[in-house]
């Protein structure tokens, strides 16, 4: 018979041809091949150079017979890759009687099946994240949290060069596709960032265009949150504003300086004109005669303050209180930062002005924080994001704490309570226990800006609204959103 004549069987054949590829000997290989391409080992020596692989492991399933001269065997393959170990594939060595003999009748996909219809695979370099920037408690920064535009710029500090790779199927009129990616393990870095804070933060700002909150932790001067939705490019830690009502702050401080004390009785009036000079009304002119300097503030009377400030104070006490409180010096955060001026002025009008957080007066956000944080704990601190190492190499060396006054400290607590408790901010939803001061920054021919700064217990914030209106109206329910999220 004629089947007598034929050299081998398929399960011979098959076998000779694993037990060759699996030692890597192309040449015996070839030889069990009907016609080889001229390239077959190049192409065999390429794919393992290509790949990187180190070894590769073959298990034959059954043979099948497929014909009276064809027959064909299933196989489970496992290449060892140096960039991701191990890699399964499946294949068929199909086989027929050639020349009266059982030869392999090899295709590309015999090697693997991407390799079908002129498919190719490559090996190639990607571009790795060598830093990843975590909360303090090592935890992912929560999703759109508001705070990419400060993180991502400083994750090049931590970088190291590095790249990792991927495993690509090419295949022609497809897209490339990854089957395999390796990258390196990131250098992990901790802000100081607290992974609820910063989500209560953010989703309070849902919604508020043009906003941002900072959190401070008193007790370290920690940014605890920083989510930012400030428009046009502007930095809640970089770009200064006019504060409005929330300086009263500091002109307060300077008027218990002078001997003051938050008893002290004061006029508020609802118009008030520094002598030959310009006048100055409450929010709707309100008159409330005469009131503790407590009561002012609570109640934000503008003509409490410049008629106390312009009578009993210079431009320099001014300026030296609010230097105290962290103004006129830059802030090493690790992501850079200033607080605020308050420029020199010969002028009564401006410096009326000045005093009430309009005029030529301007601060950051995070000078505000810094400020409220102060108040709380009794201690200027230097805000930071960063470990103190970290701080001091990317931005150089911190200002050292500054204690404050203790009876100053204790008065002002008195006066931020009042402005929740009876004040501006009263009759909100803010929680037991908030302190703050509300201000609304004008700004000539646009809407004013939103302001609310406070405390509750180690935790100090600011909330700013750009153009946003009353800082009541905008900032308040901001501030009362983001501590019921906690």
């Amino acid at each position: 018979m004629a089947s007598s004549r034929v050299k081998g069987s398929p399960s011979q054949t098959a076998a000779a041809y694993f037990a060759a590829w699996h030692k890597g000997n192309v040449s015996a290989m070839a030889r069990l091949v009907y016609q080889p391409p001229a390239d077959f080992a190049v192409r065999h020596r390429a794919l393992s150079d290509e790949l990187h692989v180190e070894s590769i492991q073959l298990t034959p399933g059954p043979l099948k017979s497929t014909g009276e001269q064809a027959a064909e065997v299933p196989f489970a393959g496992v290449r060892q890759l140096t960039e991701f170990g191990a890699w399964q594939f499946d294949s068929t060595l199909r086989m027929g009687v050639r020349d009266r003999a059982w030869k392999v009748l090899w295709t590309p996909e015999t090697l693997h099946p991407l390799l079908k219809g002129g498919g190719t695979l490559e090996l190639g370099e990607i571009d790795a994240s060598a830093a990843e920037l975590v909360t303090s408690e090592g935890d992912r920064i929560p999703n759109d949290s508001y705070a990419d535009a400060y993180l991502n710029p400083l994750k090049p500090e931590f970088a190291q060069a590095s790249h990792g790779w991927a495993l690509v199927s090419k295949v022609p009129g497809q897209p490339d596709r990854q089957l395999l990616t390796s990258r390196p393990e990131a250098n992990v870095e901790r802000t100081t960032l607290s992974r609820p804070v910063q989500a209560a933060a953010a989703r309070a700002l849902d919604g508020v265009e043009d906003s941002t909150i900072i959190v401070i932790r008193p007790s370290t001067g920690e940014i605890i949150g920083l989510a930012d939705r400030l428009k046009d490019n502007f930095s809640a830690v970089r770009d200064v504003f006019p504060p409005g009502s929330v300086f009263k702050v500091i002109t307060a401080a300077a008027l218990l300086r002078s001997g003051y004390d938050p008893a002290t009785q004061v006029g508020c009036p609802g118009a008030y004109t520094i002598p030959f000079h310009s006048s100055f009304t409450n929010a709707g002119e309100v008159d409330r005669g005469v009131v503790t300097l407590t009561d002012a503030f609570a109640h934000s009377c503008n003509t409490t303050f410049v008629e106390q400030a312009t009578t009993r104070l210079t431009v320099d006490d001014l300026r030296a209180t609010a230097d105290e409180w962290g103004f006129g010096r830059p802030i090493a955060t690790g992501i850079g930062g200033t607080c605020g001026t308050v420029p020199e002025t010969d002028d009564p009008d401006m410096f009326g002005a000045d005093v009430i957080g309009q005029g030529e007066v301007v601060a950051t956000p995070l000078c505000m924080a810094a400020l409220a944080a102060a108040v709380e704990s009794g201690t200027w601190r230097s805000p930071r994001l960063l470990a103190k190492d970290e701080v001091l190499r990317i931005d150089g060396q911190p200002h050292e704490d500054v204690p404050m006054d203790e009876g100053i400290v204790t008065a002002l607590r008195d006066m931020m309570a009042a402005v929740v408790d009876y004040g501006t901010a009263s009759e909100s939803e803010l929680p037991e226990g908030v302190a703050g001061k509300t201000g609304t920054a004008e700004v000539p021919d646009e809407t004013s800006h939103a302001w609310f700064i406070g405390y509750r217990d180690d935790l100090a914030f600011c909330v700013f609204v750009r153009h946003g209106g009353s800082g009541r109206a905008v900032a308040v329910p901001i501030a009362a959103r983001f501590l019921k999220g906690l």
